[in-house]
């Protein structure tokens, strides 16, 4: 892989509410796995990123 910025990424599904939904789940899930608890914090803030996200597309795509 080259590193001078002339790769293009893989293609990939375009991203969706019900997908960004999906990530914040399966990180909550493994945050509950967890007895770190700042890697706890970490992984439910990632969720909340993800959570985000998913509002946003969904209010474009009623727009």
């Amino acid at each position: 892989m080259a590193l001078d910025g002339d790769s293009t990424p893989a293609a990939t599904a375009p991203l969706t509410a019900d997908s960004a939904l999906a990530h914040a789940a399966r990180l909550l899930q493994n945050a509950e796995l967890v007895t770190d608890h700042s890697l706890m914090q970490r992984l439910e803030s990632i969720a909340d990123s993800w959570i985000a996200i998913a509002r946003t597309i969904a209010e474009r795509e009623r727009d």
